[in-house]
């Protein structure tokens, strides 16, 4: 079942969307990673299977999509793990911290929601410190071009949509601190969410436009 869903994703996508992908070589051979990628449209969770098919994937959804059947049933074969995006959810980090031992990769968007403005929302801490704690590589990943309002136009005159799948260098946060906890996890969320800025478009970029780490790192864009 999980090879025709596979088949089934990839031949919607090429129908409805012309998908470049670039930075593969950026991608580590073996999982146990986290994939760390904006969130612009619905489109964007069937892109990550689209493009990382290779990898054994664990998906983060949130739990409002569980009451739904389809999201349910999909779930069971793509290794969704539903969280509460709005509390600490001890219960599914466990899990993540499960499926990532035994060599799964881990796709979150750390602003938890699709962007519906079409622009980055400020990241929250889940994604940083479960990074930080554990010592996982996190491999930032920047999503153009999967807006609803975009696809949907496309769609209604048949056009297909251009979309860009841009793979970034790993980096591994610092071992997270005893003091100054706060600070850090916030500095830490930046770090990812202005590494996948560095991809994108200035349209899309929002909370992080102006911000002095995105700044700094588009000026050494070739090093990252």
């Amino acid at each position: 079942m999980k090879k025709f869903l596979c088949w089934l994703i990839h031949f919607v996508i090429d129908t409805i969307a012309k998908v470049e992908i670039n930075g593969y070589e950026n991608l580590p051979a073996k999982g146990g990673f986290v994939i760390a990628v904006n969130h612009l449209g619905f489109l964007d969770v069937p892109l990550a299977l689209y493009g990382l098919e290779k990898w054994d994937l664990c998906i983060v959804v949130a739990e409002k999509w569980k009451k739904f059947f389809l999201w349910r049933w999909l779930g069971k074969h793509f290794n969704f793990v539903y969280v509460d995006r709005y509390n600490p959810d001890l219960k599914a980090m466990r899990e993540i911290m499960k499926r990532m031992a035994s060599g799964q990769t881990l796709v979150i968007a750390p602003e938890g929601t699709r962007a519906r403005d079409e622009k980055m929302a400020q990241g929250k801490p889940g994604a940083a410190y479960l990074a930080s704690k554990m010592g996982w590589q996190i491999v930032p990943v920047g999503v153009i071009g999967t807006e609803d309002k975009i696809l949907l136009d496309n769609l209604k005159h048949f056009r297909r949509t251009h979309i860009k799948l841009i793979t970034g260098k790993g980096f591994v946060l610092p071992p997270f601190p005893k003091e100054n906890r706060d600070e850090k996890l916030q500095e830490y969320t930046d770090e990812i969410m202005c590494r996948i800025g560095v991809m994108l478009p200035e349209r899309n970029l929002g909370y992080y436009a102006n911000h002095p780490r995105l700044k700094e790192l588009l000026k050494g864009k070739n090093e990252i």
